[in-house]
């Protein structure tokens, strides 16, 4: 079975909508987000421009702060610390990857992490380590919710993730070995965790017999197909996270390049054994947008509890 990402993106904006809407019939202001863009890397543009337009359909408010690639790391944190400081941005981001000569984990470090919902400062990571309330990074938040409302349960499960970035490997492997703290729809927040985990990455030894004996394998590897058919048991449910652009022939146009979106799993050989599996494109991805809108609304109603924001 295939799960639909495109769909359940956009049931969860519909979601927003009335939830933005049931806000400002109250008299609130409606959420705002800030999106920091450095330079002009025409993939972090495009990834840009989809956040500014997703928000716009959930009536969450947006604002693109843009920059030179020749800013300085000190103007950059000098503009992270105001946002911090500004009363009427409920969550910002600053768009990676950054030029070579500033910083990442310096500027993350910087955010707010009641702010941060890219759910990639030091504090927000630790407090998903520990099972604590926290903004969770926009991609393992997508899978996990992915999961819940498909009806996949994951405790007693054996997980395999492929991958060990900080962005997505390191944190879906900790949401889904913990006890959740957070309910999700149509699923009790029990049945979202409890799993045995296994991370793999590019030294580890034996990878397709460690992948038979995975119930659920979630590749962020960032290999076009890299898992591959007789690496997966019948029946076991696969996550692709992978975007890779390849090259392909073009029978119409030998000498021209044409280029296809794939993801690190071989779809079309894994697919028949799966008992679910993500497409590329149309599975994780469409998710990892929704989730920072979800990340957006979570971060004004915090702060909603702390005080007022009209």
């Amino acid at each position: 079975m295939i799960l639909d990402g495109k769909k359940i993106a956009a049931d969860i904006r519909a979601e927003l909508r009335e939830q933005v809407a049931a806000l400002t019939a109250k008299g609130l202001r409606p959420p705002k987000l800030a999106v920091v863009l450095v330079g002009d890397n025409p993939a972090s543009v495009t990834y840009v421009n989809n956040k500014l337009k997703a928000c716009a359909e959930v009536g969450i408010e947006a604002v693109r702060i843009s920059y030179a690639s020749s800013i300085t790391e000190q103007t950059l944190l000098t503009e992270v610390q105001r946002l911090n400081n500004d009363p009427s941005i409920d969550g910002f981001i600053v768009q990676l990857p950054l030029p070579e000569h500033i910083a990442e984990t310096t500027v993350l470090s910087a955010i707010d992490y009641r702010k941060d919902v890219d759910g990639l400062t030091p504090e927000n990571v630790g407090r998903t380590v520990q099972g604590l309330p926290s903004l969770v990074s926009a991609t393992p938040r997508g899978i996990r919710e992915l999961l819940a409302r498909y009806g996949i349960r994951t405790e007693g499960k054996h997980v395999v993730v492929i991958g060990r970035s900080n962005i997505v490997g390191k944190p879906i492997a900790m949401l889904l070995m913990q006890r959740p703290y957070l309910s999700l729809p149509k699923m009790s927040a029990a049945s979202l965790g409890d799993a045995t985990v296994t991370v793999c990455h590019s030294k580890t030894q034996n990878l397709p017999a460690i992948c038979r004996t995975a119930d659920i394998i979630i590749v962020a590897a960032g290999s076009p197909r890299l898992l591959t058919a007789d690496m997966v048991k019948e029946g076991a449910v696969v996550i692709d996270v992978g975007i890779n652009r390849v090259e392909i022939a073009d029978s119409r146009q030998p000498s021209a390049k044409t280029y296809k979106l794939v993801g690190d799993v071989d779809f079309e050989n894994v697919a028949p054994k799966a008992s679910y599996i993500t497409p590329v494109p149309g599975g994780v991805g469409p998710m990892t947008i929704v989730s920072l809108l979800q990340n957006v609304v979570q971060a004004y109603k915090d702060r909603c509890a702390e005080r007022p924001l009209h």
